[in-house]
């Protein structure tokens, strides 16, 4: 039986996640399959993947053979290059210690990296929730303005009322007392 590791979607309308399974070739996208090997989220920065690492090497050293979106999930995950390092071992270039040892130092380079990816975004986000803020504060020192010039200008007309009303009451009374 020829197997293949492949997606099978699930989800809804354009919002999709897939399972990551062993099926046969001939088996439909979504129809029976062997086994389940995790999942894979595209819809989270970065696209999140809970995959079972002990049998997707199991699967790959047995020869099913991935899609190319599933190949390129193994080998972010490190499948491939597990494969590679046993391969060493098998070959006697280096014992199982080594391969363990530079698996690890790959896994903590790759996490420090998924980190630093983690506090650029998180500065990013950080520096633009700033800059909308100092945009808001300048739209609203304008308005501020503006309502403190219409008030400035409704008091001057307010007083130049009074002043004429006040006018034409002192000429009035000028007379009277005369």
């Amino acid at each position: 039986m020829a197997t293949k590791i492949r997606l099978q979607r699930h989800g809804r309308k354009s919002y999709a996640f897939y399972s990551i399974v062993i099926a046969d070739v001939r088996a439909p996208r979504d129809g029976k399959f062997t086994e389940k090997l995790g999942t894979y989220n595209p819809n989270t920065n970065p696209a999140t993947v809970d995959l079972n690492f002990e049998r997707a090497l199991y699967w790959v050293e047995c020869g099913a053979q991935p899609t190319d979106t599933v190949r390129n999930i193994l080998s972010r995950e490190g499948v491939y290059l597990m494969k590679h390092l046993r391969g060493g071992v098998k070959k006697g270039a280096f014992d199982e210690a080594a391969a363990q040892a530079k698996f690890e130092a790959w896994k903590a380079d790759k996490q420090k990296g998924l980190e630093a990816f983690e506090a650029k975004q998180a500065a990013e986000k950080k520096a633009a929730k700033e800059a909308r803020l100092e945009a808001e504060k300048k739209v609203n020192e304008g308005i501020a303005q503006k309502v403190a010039e219409k008030k400035a200008a409704e008091a001057a007309a307010k007083a130049e009322a009074e002043a004429a009303a006040a006018e034409e009451e002192a000429p009035a009374e000028a007379p009277a007392e005369a």
